[in-house]
């Protein structure tokens, strides 16, 4: 191929793929088992954690899957500095994240709190509200759930430096 064809070839592909735009994939999504750990070097991250519950829940509730609450199968392990959230006492402080929890409680989530952890911070299980387990530990009951099948979601929550909008 001369140097012209080659020149006339890339322009010709650079401008089919300046057309063209990304392809909306609409995923066979089944029934999902969903384990979330939670486990954060500040307490506040709870709330932004607390999305990504929603994020893997909202889409199946939604049409074109319409799956119901009851079928899914989602659970929750606390076992960082979030602690304090769940903890009745600081209800004034994390109320918002407290009713989201209470909310998706509601919707068949379990939460469940690492008993090795509430043992650090002098918590008993009457500390904790009413929709909260508390279990031995949260290794072990990390490892029990993905043995039965399980998938872990980790959210990562970082702090943002910069908006949308500046980024964009």
């Amino acid at each position: 191929m001369n140097r012209h064809a080659f020149i006339a070839l890339a322009l010709a592909l650079a401008a089919g793929t300046a057309a063209a735009e990304a392809e909306f994939v609409q995923t066979p999504y089944g029934e999902q088992n969903v384990l979330f750990e939670f486990y954060f070097d500040e307490p506040a991250k709870i709330n932004a954690a607390l999305y990504w519950i929603r994020a893997q829940r909202s889409p199946l509730l939604e049409a074109p899957y319409n799956q119901s609450p009851d079928f899914m199968n989602t659970v929750v392990v606390i076992h960082g500095t979030e602690i304090v959230a769940v903890a009745r006492k600081n209800y004034a402080k994390y109320r918002d994240a407290v009713e989201r929890m209470r909310y998706y409680a509601e919707l068949g989530v379990r939460f469940k709190v690492c008993g090795m952890a509430a043992e650090d911070y002098h918590y008993t299980r009457d500390d904790f509200y009413d929709f909260i387990e508390v279990v031995p530990s949260a290794m072990t009951e990390i490892a029990h759930w993905q043995l039965q099948g399980y998938a872990l979601i980790t959210p990562r929550v970082l702090e943002k430096k910069h908006s949308i909008e500046e980024i964009r």
